[in-house]
Formats: structure tokens, sequence, C-alpha cells
């Protein structure tokens, strides 16, 4: 899989028209380890953040145990192995639904590290993908942040109007799945 994102104009981040994106979904692959070797196990994991803290502790924490609380963000397939047809971890985002005071979305992948230190490098054929209906707003492979545990993925944001865009937000961190949640949501240093 070869790394894209939509085109924007100027920079400006993307939605499908003037009432912003709706609902979208991630989707996540990955290959299964040799049969020898522990399992790998990689999670689709969502923080949401409040307008008067857009960089401050999540309100809430979605992955694979866990929903929102109002049912708008939720794991509809997970895998804990990789084995399947395709994407085998799929995480749907209902933003025309949540709540007012949420203003902020991130979404990001984490390696398990139960069985050693294992980064996107040592796992085959990852891929992740975002998408609103048909139209691929991203898909990447992990390459760019091989040497990580953990990276960061998308980033929806609620604009002036109340409407949500999309901005492409591939970063990598060295953490496990639960100091990922922690630290995901921090704003990128210069």
């Amino acid at each position: 899989m070869t790394r894209h994102s939509l085109e924007r104009e100027g920079g400006k981040p993307v939605s499908s028209d003037a009432k912003g994106l709706r609902k979208v979904d991630v989707r996540l692959k990955w290959d299964p380890s040799p049969w020898d070797r522990p399992s790998h196990h990689l999670d689709i994991i969502a923080t949401t953040y409040a307008a008067d803290a857009p960089h401050g502790r999540p309100v809430y924490v979605v992955q694979f145990d866990k929903r929102s609380p109002d049912g708008t963000i939720n794991m509809n397939r997970h895998s804990q192995t990789g084995q399947g047809f395709g994407f085998v971890e799929e995480m749907t985002f209902e933003l025309d639904r949540l709540s007012p005071s949420i203003a902020r979305v991130l979404v990001g992948v984490a390696i398990h590290q139960d069985n050693g230190h294992k980064t996107f490098g040592d796992v085959s054929n990852t891929g992740v993908v975002v998408a609103e209906g048909y139209r691929e707003l991203l898909a990447d492979d992990f390459e760019q942040v091989a040497g990580a545990t953990a990276a960061t993925v998308a980033e929806f944001t609620r604009n002036a109007s109340g409407a949500w865009d999309f901005q492409e937000a591939v970063r990598g961190f060295d953490s496990d799945p639960v100091l990922f949640t922690t630290e995901m949501g921090s704003a990128p240093r210069p």
C-alpha cells in the first residue's frame, strides 16, 4: 500500500461540504505473526477532547473494550491476531452526532507490547484507511513511522461553523496502548 491523502487546497483541512464530515470509518490491517511466534496485536484507539482543552486530557477514550458513552464512536470489528481477510479491525465515527462540547477527535493505532518490544517495522503488511463512505481520506502503511510502537493517523476538528474537518496526523510514538492514550493528543513538538 502506498501512502496518500486527499489534496488540500492551501493547506486547509478536508471536509465533504459545508456541513462537514458526518460518518467516517477507520480500518486497520496487518499480517498475523509466524505460527511459532507470539501474535501481533494492534488496536485502533480514539480520544476525544473538549473545546476548552483541545490538547488537554481526553474527555473519553474509545478502544477495543470501550465505546463512547453516547454510542457515536464504536468498534465494529476487532482482531487480536490480524487473522482474516483484508481489514480486520474497524471503528466508526458518527461525527455529526457528537456532543457540541467535543471539538477534537484524534485517532491512532497502538501495538500491544505484552510479548516484547514490537514496532510497525516488525509487523508485515500493516495498513490503515480513513474513509467517508467510498471516499478515502487517508491510506497509510506506517512506513514513515516504522520504528514507532504507536502512531496517530487522523485528526477530526470542529470548525467555527460547527462542521467537522479531517487532517492527516501521522506521527509516531514509543509507548504502549495505555500510555499512548495519555500522550497522543498532546500538541506536536516543534
